[in-house]
C-alpha cells in the first residue's frame, strides 16, 4: 500500500511537470567576433514541483517509462519561452534518443513540441544528449531524417564523455559537435587534452561539423579554443543560465580578452608522465634468505630456479641486509675445498652487505641517476625492491637499463632528452603563434661561456649536470603562464618572454646561475677562478669559470614575417653579450 502511494505521488509529480517547468537560457558565442549567436534552452523545475532537480525528474521519468514524454514537455517549455522573447539566433534544445525511438511518440508530436509558441523549426538545433547508450545509431539516424526535412539541425552533446562516440558521429552526421567540459576545462594546461582536441578539430573538418567548446571557465582555455580555430564556445565565463536571453557578453570579459597574453601551450614532460612506470613493473618474485640458511641451501635454490640472478638476505623483520650474486657465489663455491669449508655455514658469508635498495613506487626515471652514478654494482647484482622498507622482490640491472633507455628514446620524440624542455620545432611554433597574435614579446638566446673546457676537464656527467642546472635556473625564474623556455641543443636555450619584468628576470637568471654553478667546480679551480685546459686548436690555455650569457631582442610592431628571423637576431645579441663579457645584452632597434 505504501509502495502504491509513492508510485502515485511520483506519477502526480510527472503530471504536474506539464505546467511546473520554467526555461533558462545560456548563451553560445561565436569566437571570431565574440557575438552571441545562439542559446541553449534548459528546463528547470519551479516551486510547484518542490524545486526538484532536472536530473532527478529525468531519472523519475525514465523509471516510469515516460522519459520521452517528459523531454517533450521540457522542449515545449523552452521553445515557447524562446519564441516569446523574440530573440535572434538559434535555439539549442536537449533531447535524448528516447524522444525519437519511443514508439508512443510520433514525429508530429516532436514537431508540435518544437514549434511551441510559433517557434521557427529552421532555427532549432537539437542536442542529442548522452543519457542512454544508443545501441542502434543507424536506426536513430533514420528517425532524425523526418525532422531534418523540416529544417531542424542536430548537435552531438558532451562528446568525449558519457555515451557520445565516433560511431554516433559517423552515423548521425551532426551539423555541430559539442566537446565535453572534461576536455575543455584546463585545456590550456594539459598537453593530453590539447592533443585530443586538436585531433577532434581534424575529424570535424573532415566530416563537416562545427565544434563547440563546452564548460569554458578560464580565459586561457577560451584563448586556446580561439587559437585552435574552434568556432563556438559556451560556459560560465561567457554567461550563466538565466531566465532571459542576452544580446552581448559582459564587457568585463571582452576587456579581459583584449588584454590577455598568449598562454604558453602545455607540453608533455616526456613519456614518464604520459605512461607512468615504477619499479613495481620490474619486480621479480624470488624467495628471501635469512642468516639461518646455509650455503648448501643457497646452491639448492639456485639449482632449482635457474632464472634467478641473485637472492636477497633479510633479517627477522624481512628487512634486506644483503644480496647474494649468483655468478659470484657460484665462482666462490667452485673453488677447491670451499663447499667443504663453507657449505654448512651461514649464507651471509658470501653476501654483499650493502645492496642497492629501492622502493617499489620509485619511478623508473628517477633510477636514471643510479645509471649515471659511479657505483655500477647494479649491472651484475641487480637491486632489491622493498615496500615500506620490507623485502618485496628483486630487479635486474639489464631490465632497468633497457626500460630507462626505451623511456629516454621515446622522450626524445617530445623534447630534449636531457632536460625534457621543448626543442626547435615547439619553439618555432610558439613564436609563430605570438607573431600571428601580434602581441609584443621578447626572444632571448641563452648560452654558456667556457662550457667546453669545463666539459673536457670534469667529464660529460658533470657537463650534463651543468646543463640541467641552467635549465632549472631558467624554468624557475620565468612566469610559466606566459614565458616559454626551449632547449635547442647542447648548452643553447631560447626564451620567449611576455612578462612585463622580462629584463629583470633575465638579469636575475644570470646572477643566480653564475652563483649556483660554482658548486660544480673543485675548490682549487674556484680559488684560481678558472681551469687550465685545451682550446679548440689543442693549445693549453687558462679558462675562466663557466658563466651564462643572454642576448635579447624585443619584438614590437611591425612584426617580422618569419620566426627564424627572430632566432637569428637573438643569436646576434648573444654573441654581443659573449664578446663584451657581460651577462646580459639587449639588441636595440632590430625587431
Amino acid at each position: 500500500m505504501i509502495l502504491f502511494r509513492d508510485q502515485a505521488r511520483f506519477t502526480s509529480l510527472l503530471d504536474r511537470a506539464q505546467s511546473g517547468l520554467t526555461a533558462m537560457f545560456q548563451p553560445l558565442i561565436r569566437l571570431d567576433t565574440m557575438d552571441v549567436v545562439a542559446h541553449e534552452g534548459l528546463a528547470r523545475s519551479t516551486e510547484t514541483l518542490g524545486n526538484i532537480s532536472t536530473p532527478e525528474l529525468l531519472n523519475l521519468a525514465r523509471a516510469e517509462g515516460r522519459l520521452g514524454e517528459f523531454e517533450l514537455t521540457a522542449a515545449r517549455t523552452v521553445c515557447g519561452a524562446f519564441a516569446a522573447q523574440k530573440t535572434a539566433g538559434r535555439l539549442l534544445v536537449n533531447l535524448s534518443a528516447q524522444a525519437f525511438m519511443q514508439e508512443s511518440i510520433k514525429p508530429d508530436d516532436l514537431l508540435a513540441a518544437l514549434g511551441a509558441g510559433g517557434m521557427d523549426l529552421s532555427r532549432i538545433t537539437i542536442e542529442l544528449t548522452e543519457r542512454d547508450i544508443v545501441e542502434e545509431p543507424a536506426r536513430l539516424a533514420h528517425a532524425l531524417g523526418y525532422l531534418r526535412a523540416h529544417g531542424v539541425r542536430f548537435a552531438l552533446d558532451d562528446f568525449g564523455n558519457g555515451h557520445s562516440n565516433f560511431e554516433m558521429w559517423n552515423e548521425i552526421h551532426p551539423e555541430v559537435v559539442k566537446i565535453d567540459r572534461y576536455l575543455i576545462h584546463g585545456l590550456s594546461k594539459s598537453a593530453e587534452r590539447l592533443a585530443i582536441v586538436r585531433a577532434l578539430c581534424q575529424v570535424a573538418e573532415t566530416l563537416g561539423a562545427d565544434l563547440v567548446g563546452e564548460g569554458v571557465e578560464e580565459l586561457d582555455d577560451l584563448n586556446m579554443l580561439r587559437e585552435l580555430g574552434i568556432p563556438f564556445a559556451q560556459g560560465f565565463l561567457l554567461g550563466r543560465p538565466v531566465p532571459h536571453t542576452i544580446e552581448t557578453i559582459d564587457d568585463g570579459v571582452r576587456a579581459a580578452l583584449d588584454g590577455t597574453v598568449i598562454a604558453v601551450p602545455p607540453r608533455p614532460r616526456g613519456p614518464v608522465t604520459q605512461r607512468p612506470m615504477h619499479l613495481g613493473h620490474l619486480v621479480i618474485e624470488a624467495p628471501a634468505l635469512t642468516a639461518r640458511h646455509t650455503n648448501h641451501e643457497v646452491s639448492a635454490i639456485f639449482a632449482l630456479q635457474s632464472e634467478l640472478h641473485a637472492l636477497a638476505v633479510v633479517d627477522e623483520e624481512s628487512r634486506p641486509i644483503g644480496l647474494i650474486n649468483r655468478r659470484v657465489f657460484s665462482e666462490r663455491m667452485a673453488q677447491p675445498y670451499t663447499r667443504e669449508l663453507y657449505g654448512r655455514k651461514s649464507c651471509t658469508a658470501f653476501m654483499h652487505e650493502v645492496p642497492l635498495l629501492c622502493e617499489v613506487r620509485q619511478s623508473l626515471e628517477s633510477m636514471a641517476d643510479i645509471l649515471r652514478g659511479q657505483d655500477q654494482r647494479y649491472l651484475s647484482d641487480g637491486f632489491v625492491i622493498t615496500r615500506e622498507g620490507l623485502y618485496l622482490g628483486l630487479g635486474t640491472g639489464e631490465s632497468l637499463v633497457r626500460r630507462v633507455t626505451e623511456l629516454r628514446i621515446e622522450a626524445a620524440r617530445y623534447a630534449n632528452p636531457l632536460t625534457f624542455l621543448p626543442g626547435n620545432i615547439p619553439v618555432t611554433e610558439h613564436v609563430a603563434r605570438l607573431l600571428r597574435a601580434e602581441v609584443p614579446f621578447t626572444v632571448a638566446y641563452v648560452d654558456l661561456n667556457h662550457f667546453k673546457p669545463f666539459n673536457d676537464q670534469y667529464g660529460y656527467f658533470r657537463g650534463d649536470e651543468m646543463i640541467r642546472l641552467l635549465a632549472n635556473t631558467l624554468t624557475t625564474q620565468v612566469n610559466p603562464r606566459c614565458d616559454f623556455v626551449g632547449h635547442i641543443g647542447g648548452d643553447d636555450f631560447l626564451l620567449v618572454l611576455q612578462s612585463d619584468d622580462w629584463e629583470a628576470r633575465c638579469r636575475h637568471m644570470v646572477a643566480l646561475f653564475n652563483q649556483r654553478s660554482r658548486g660544480l667546480f673543485a675548490e682549487e679551480d674556484i680559488a684560481r677562478k678558472g681551469i687550465v685546459g685545451e682550446d679548440r686548436h689543442g693549445n693549453t690555455q687558462f679558462f675562466p669559470l663557466t658563466t651564462v650569457a643572454i642576448g635579447a631582442v624585443r619584438v614590437m610592431p611591425p612584426f617580422p614575417g618569419h620566426p627564424e628571423t627572430l632566432a637569428t637576431l637573438a643569436a646576434r645579441a648573444k654573441r654581443h653579450a659573449k664578446r663584451a663579457q657581460v651577462g646580459f645584452y639587449l639588441l636595440a632597434g632590430e625587431s
